[in-house]
């Protein structure tokens, strides 16, 4: 008997078939390399494993359910060998073929597929589709992280593990929940792992943009712009002073590498209230002026410069433990400073730390007000102004630094184009305070 119509339309999301229809749909897309790089399985055979695991748990989950609970899962066992016996098949067919290879990523990758057709039926639909598109990205990148992975000094391998250790041996040992610094008057309560969650957030968006510059960056005022501005704004807005000192005609993308550069401190800065205030209560009122100034910087550049000029920039390694060390030392300075000026002179004394810090790091004076927020330390409001005021302030000093430029014509396009960044944020401010 087929069911009716409106039936089919109103089924829930976590029904068996629209299960069945994700995880073919997550195979197909995590063999769509496989199959254009012309491997042994393509999406066909992805899409299959991926189903094959959402159908024998599927079927072990409610067999288990009807008997009382306590089953051991034997179809998804029995599945999950299956795969391991194919991909090891696999293998050995390659090694057999000289033209052919290992077939090694091939292989793991099915194993994943099985993986995330498991992940689908036990309902973890975000968990599955976070590494079928990761595990995706890291096969269509493959060119890419060989080449930056043998690019590698042995001094940046060394300092890549550090941080490593540095990022998730630090934090288990962090205390958990507020620890208040000082006494009386001048006590300041933090999260410690929150500050250092924020410390290898920032520190893991430099590194990754340093990867992209270093593989991207001289391919366009773009990538160099923006990734760039990710890692060290400070060092794209002074790329371009040499590029204008050296050619005149160069002012036109020399001016939207450092809109793309402010455009990625804000992005940066959005990204740090965004996700570190899920769990306290978004600040709305800060995110809307953010996202403000990241379009319309994008934008601006967009229209205004030719995006396939070639521009080489220098950036520091981020790969260092003494970065990350400073990076969390100026973090909780930061954070001290602005609870003190709080407790204080008030919001004023808040103000002028976030402008103060802005001039060194938007980020800092940004994780200073998200953690005093998260603390109860201020109030939305108090957190808000924060940190359009520390974004302010960073767009600022690319305004001075430019203005040292003996292009005046580069120097004035920069402050207007900035002005008017500022004046469209305040606007987008003055509306959702509305």
């Amino acid at each position: 008997m087929v069911p009716p119509a409106d039936s089919l339309v109103d089924a829930p999301v976590d029904s068996r078939v629209v299960q069945l229809a994700l995880s073919v749909a997550l195979g197909l897309f995590l063999g769509l390399e496989r199959e254009w790089s012309q491997k042994a399985a393509g999406i066909r055979t992805f899409a299959l494993v991926s189903v094959l695991g959402t159908m024998f748990t599927i079927v072990d989950t409610e067999r288990c359910a009807a008997a009382g609970g306590g089953c051991p899962p034997y179809l998804a066992g029995v599945g999950a060998a299956f795969v391991v016996v194919v991909a090891g098949v696999l293998m050995v067919s390659g090694m057999r073929d000289e033209d052919e290879g290992l077939h090694l990523t091939t292989a793991v990758s099915m194993l994943v597929a099985y993986g995330v057709g498991v992940l689908v039926a036990e309902g973890a639909v975000l968990p599955a589709t976070v590494v079928a598109v990761t595990s995706s990205l890291l096969l269509v990148f493959k060119r890419e992280l060989h080449g930056f992975a043998w690019g590698l000094s042995r001094e940046e391998l060394r300092s890549t593990f550090e941080f490593a250790i540095l990022a998730f041996v630090v934090y288990p040992l962090l205390p958990p929940g507020n620890v208040a610094l000082g006494t009386g008057e001048y006590a300041v309560e933090i999260e410690p792992r929150v500050v250092w969650l924020m410390v290898v957030f920032v520190a893991g968006i430099g590194i990754l943009n340093y990867v992209i510059v270093k593989t991207y960056g001289g391919r366009g005022v773009a990538v160099t712009g923006f990734f760039g501005g990710l890692a060290s704004s400070t060092a794209v807005v002074g790329t371009m002073l040499d590029h204008v000192g050296q050619r005149a005609e160069a002012a036109s993308y020399a001016v939207a590498g450092v809109l793309l550069a402010n455009a990625a401190m804000a992005l940066r800065n959005l990204l740090i209230v965004v996700v570190f205030t899920l769990s306290a209560g978004v600040l709305v009122a800060a995110t809307l002026p953010l996202a403000v100034i990241v379009v319309g910087s994008v934008v601006v550049a967009g229209l205004t410069a030719d995006w396939g000029t070639r521009v080489e920039m220098d950036l520091e390694s981020p790969f260092s433990m003494r970065n990350a060390l400073g990076f969390g030392a100026m973090f909780l300075v930061v954070v001290v400073a602005g609870g003190l000026a709080q407790t204080q002179w008030g919001s004023a004394g808040l103000y002028a730390t976030a402008v103060v810090s802005g001039l060194v790091s938007s980020a800092g004076a940004t994780t200073s007000a998200i953690v005093l927020y998260r603390t109860g330390g201020i109030s939305p409001t108090a957190a808000t102004v924060a940190v359009l005021l520390a974004t302010a302030s960073s767009i600022g000093v690319k305004v001075a630094l430019t203005a040292t430029s003996s292009n005046r014509e580069f120097a004035r396009r920069v402050a207007a184009y900035s002005l008017a960044l500022l004046v469209a944020g305040g606007v987008a401010t003055a509306v959702v305070s509305a």
